[in-house]
């Protein structure tokens, strides 16, 4: 921080878990270094909070010459359309589903949700009651566009970028990659913030700042001057609840990538839930065996679907483990990825298995869905 010259103090730890994110500020109540500034973000959490709005598709306050355009009224009536089928096929069944069997989980104080992209509908609903959010993907966070300087096909094509960069989600719960990153640097509304931002406001919260951070070599979180850092930090709250923040993380974590000063971070909370969802199989290869044993040997409690860990890898890791739904196979395109073990697990009466009445993950179909939940064996 000493390079920030003018300082006249510096916050203390924002929140807990071990964060370690400072905020510099300078006298008269102006920022010394804001990344919002950067993001082209504004510093007022109402203007922030109306943009989040405005990606949502939900009225607000201003930007009258963007809500007054039929791009806005078309992108409001899609995102409606979005949103209720979302809620009717994921959101309530999934809510009614963890508040039965994961309230340790929908009681933690944080969630790590790797390979997530900026999957913030799904993980909100995991642990509602988390102050902090983890996410990382391989997709870019890029400054907004001022929305004052676009013009009308400019609002037209944005819009319509990020009603297709989330509709694949929200109606099948899971992104396709390589969709989404066309879809994020298709316009000028690119990157994942335009994307986190409407999540944040149609899942009922209000978005008080965005920040640009960084992750340093020894795992300290710290605010970043500048845009094209790694990561943001999204602070919001729900009604008159507590503050709360998601971290977003442009993060390779393959055995190459170099996330180690990011697990580092990660670890410092102590063990809480990981979340794993879509996540390519990527674990099943050996190039992610480092991303794979961090979350054997960190995590409270895994909640996943069969893209995530392989089901053999619990047995050789002391995990105790409930299945839900009935697995028999993966997609075609994951053909290598087949588990016959998983399949087994199901028929063999050796773990607790329930039914689900909704698809999730790649496996949409709920008679051939699978939902695992992993927890330390006791004793």
């Amino acid at each position: 921080m000493q390079n920030f010259a003018g300082a006249s103090r510096l916050n203390s730890m924002l929140g807990s878990l071990g964060s370690n994110v400072r905020r510099a500020e300078s006298t008269g109540n102006r920022p010394l270094y804001n990344g919002a500034l950067s993001m082209n973000v504004p510093t007022h959490s109402s203007t922030i909070n109306d943009i989040a709005r405005l990606f949502a598709g939900l009225d607000g306050g201003g930007f009258g010459h963007v809500r007054g355009s039929m791009a806005w009224t078309a992108h409001k009536q899609r995102m409606d359309r979005l949103w209720a089928t979302h809620v009717s096929h994921h959101r309530e069944p999934l809510q009614s589903w963890a508040s039965a069997e994961i309230g340790d989980v929908q009681g933690a104080n944080a969630l790590f949700y790797p390979f997530s992209g900026p999957d913030f509908l799904f993980a909100s609903v995991i642990c509602p009651s988390a102050e902090t959010y983890v996410l990382a993907g391989l997709e870019p966070a890029e400054p907004l566009p001022r929305l004052e300087s676009l013009s009308q096909s400019e609002i037209e094509s944005g819009l319509n970028g990020l009603h297709n960069s989330v509709s694949t989600i929200m109606t099948s719960s899971y992104f396709i990659t390589t969709e989404m990153r066309s879809t994020l640097q298709a316009t000028r509304f690119r990157g994942v913030l335009p994307v986190i931002m409407a999540f944040l406001a149609r899942t009922g919260h209000s978005v008080d700042s965005v920040d640009t951070v960084r992750v340093d070599g020894n795992g300290n979180v710290t605010l970043a001057g500048s845009s094209g850092n790694t990561g943001l930090m999204i602070r919001f709250h729900s009604g008159m609840g507590r503050p709360k923040r998601v971290f977003y993380f442009r993060q390779d974590l393959s055995n190459g990538g170099g996330a180690g000063p990011l697990l580092t971070y990660v670890s410092r909370m102590g063990r809480i839930p990981t979340f794993l969802k879509s996540a390519s199989y990527l674990m099943h290869d050996g190039g992610f065996s480092s991303i794979r044993d961090f979350i054997l040997r960190h995590s409270s409690a895994i909640v996943q679907d069969p893209s995530g860990i392989p089901f053999r890898d619990f047995g050789r890791s002391g995990w105790d483990l409930w299945l839900y739904g009935n697995y028999r196979s993966t997609l075609a395109i994951f053909s290598g990825c087949q588990q016959p073990d998983l399949a087994g697990a199901y028929s063999s009466q050796r773990y607790p298995v329930k039914p689900l009445n909704f698809g999730i993950g790649y496996l949409m179909n709920p008679e051939t869905t699978c939902l695992m939940v992993a927890r330390p064996r006791r004793g």
